[in-house]
């Protein structure tokens, strides 16, 4: 048996960006694919790293995302930004909006990015996460194509459509959620396929609209909503936000993200908030709350510090060789 290889930072970086490059990616498209990727890579969450990846590489060949597209940005008040990502990738236009977000978010103690027409975002919790290393606390919505069954239908009419928050307590501390409003992520369904892996009762529906365990029959079906009318609630608010908010296409409208050459023209919104503004005891008030509900055996989600990266990461060896190859 062949172990699987393990990568420094460094070498999994400069191969996810020659991937990028290698299937027409501009510069700045693939300096900002590449640190998505590493980041859910260095968090533990491999679904949505360089396995997710494959998503994106075939997007650029297929057609799906334009893999030079500049996202254009406008100010329609002095809080909100707009981005128009023009069917190019959704990291790329937070990227160019960040700094300025921040700033208005810092001042006004308040800020909103809103962004349409583009490929899905992967890893939700990115966004926020970053904005909460700057001491705002974030809340992000985003939609995608039709992935998921509301209760009383077997018809996939929203997409998996997760929300994320995050905030930083003043000890470092960082309070990360990030879930779909669907029984699992999609991502988390298709590696189940292809290792023909069962998948859980409650996670999706057969072709037929029959619950299944079986991961390939659920692939060609829709997944279910976690808590069941509940979950599809939070599902429809989500939609709502990221896809009527932003102007993008609401998730019956979207694209598929695995085939075509139809974008899935999906909406991202972020929310920035300045706490120090409404109680500038905020990260040491959070930081004690964190510290009282973690002694009383709650599991705090995404609880991580500052200076906790990996220096390696380990790659399953099909992955890797498939990655070798489109570099």
């Amino acid at each position: 048996m062949i172990d699987p290889p393990r990568l420094g930072l460094a070498a999994l970086e400069a191969l996810i960006r020659a991937c990028c490059q290698r299937q027409g990616a501009s510069p700045a498209v693939s300096e900002a694919l590449t640190a998505a990727t590493l980041a859910a890579e260095c968090r533990g969450l491999p679904a949505l790293g360089c396995a997710h990846l494959l998503d994106y590489l075939d997007g650029f060949r297929q057609g799906r995302i334009d893999p030079v597209a500049e996202p254009v940005l406008s100010r329609p008040a002095p809080t909100l930004i707009h981005s128009d990502a023009r069917r190019g990738i959704a990291q790329l236009g937070f990227d160019r909006a960040f700094e300025d977000l921040c700033t208005t978010a810092s001042g006004f103690g308040l800020g909103l990015f809103a962004q349409r027409e583009a490929f899905t975002c992967g890893e939700l919790g990115y966004y926020t996460r970053r904005l909460a290393r700057r001491g705002l606390v974030a809340l992000a919505f985003t939609n995608g194509p039709p992935l998921l069954a509301p209760q009383g239908t077997g018809q996939a009419l929203y997409s998996t459509n997760p929300l994320a928050f995050a905030a930083q307590a003043a000890d470092g501390r960082l309070l990360a959620i990030d879930q779909a409003c669907s029984a699992t992520a999609f991502v988390n369904l298709l590696r189940a396929a292809e290792g023909d892996a069962p998948i859980p009762e409650g996670w999706a529906l057969d072709a037929a609209g029959q619950p299944t365990r079986n991961a390939r029959d659920a692939v060609h079906g829709t997944l279910l909503a976690f808590g069941g009318a509940r979950g599809a609630n939070i599902a429809l608010l989500v939609e709502v936000m990221a896809a009527g908010l932003t102007g993008a296409n609401w998730s019956l409208d979207a694209g598929d993200f695995q085939q075509g050459s139809r974008s899935p023209g999906a909406g991202l919104l972020v929310v920035a908030i300045a706490p120090r503004l409404l109680d500038d005891r905020f990260p040491s008030r959070l930081g004690e709350q964190l510290t009282r509900l973690a002694e009383q055996g709650v599991h705090l989600p995404g609880i991580t510090r500052p200076l906790e990266r990996p220096t390696e990461v380990e790659l399953p060896v099909e992955l890797y060789d498939r990655l070798r190859g489109l570099a």
